[in-house]
């Protein structure tokens, strides 16, 4: 499996079952889509979400068996189904509708190393994420460790912090040169120095004009070479 970025916005996320992963994988999509969860109980997390500045949770109470998952599927037209129950055989039966549907599916009680190259397209795993908008970092151990995933998680938190900024400013100074007439390989050249520049980074600590004077100075040495 190759990690892949999917937007979101404007669909549903059909979500079967309301324990800890169903109320974790809830939570991961609720700033990026509407999520149905479907359950006959749920998690405090995701009561906390359905009442809280969401709004796109919506909880409903119902203990769908096999045969019922698939008329929910198409009832709701989910971009994406989460198969999170206790139950093998809904899983199962939601993750078949799911595919059937042309569906995206995660189906959480079976891993990718259970079951090598057997996975559809359209079969996928959510990572661990790090993120400093708008940077982001996808995090997977195929299954093997999830304790890992967490452990690299915490790792990288630290060593991104300021990403985003960066992100924001180096993509700025790119428009600008381009905008300027600077030739690519100038161009290239100047980027690549001011996104390893220990100066703009300790720059950006301070605040974006003194991580912008920083990456000026960088740029001009690197004009007048």
């Amino acid at each position: 499996m190759i990690p892949l970025y999917h937007d979101f916005a404007g669909e549903t996320v059909l979500v079967f079952g309301g324990g800890a992963v169903g109320s974790r994988k809830a939570s991961r999509f609720a700033d990026e889509a509407r999520v149905v969860v479907v359950s006959p109980a749920f998690d405090d997390r995701l009561a906390d979400l359905a009442e809280g500045d969401y709004g796109a949770v919506d909880l409903v109470r119902a203990a769908p068996d096999a045969d019922a998952v698939r008329g929910w599927i198409e009832r709701v037209e989910p971009a994406l189904v989460v198969a999170a129950t206790d139950d093998a055989a809904v899983n199962a039966a939601a993750e078949a509708a799911a595919l059937d549907a042309n569906a995206l599916v995660n189906r959480t009680d079976v891993s990718a190393a259970d079951r090598p190259g057997s996975r559809g397209a359209r079969s996928v795993v959510v990572p661990a994420t790090v993120e400093d908008d708008p940077v982001r970092v996808a995090l997977s151990t195929g299954g093997a460790s999830p304790a890992l995933a967490k452990a690299l998680r915490e790792r990288i938190e630290a060593d991104i912090d300021g990403a985003g900024a960066m992100a924001e400013l180096s993509g700025s100074l790119r428009a600008e040169l381009k905008d300027r007439g600077i030739a690519p390989e100038k161009r290239r050249e100047a980027i690549r120095r001011v996104v390893r520049s220990e100066g703009v980074w300790k720059g950006l600590q301070k605040g974006d004009s003194y991580g912008r004077q920083e990456a000026d100075s960088v740029i001009e040495e690197v004009l007048i070479e």
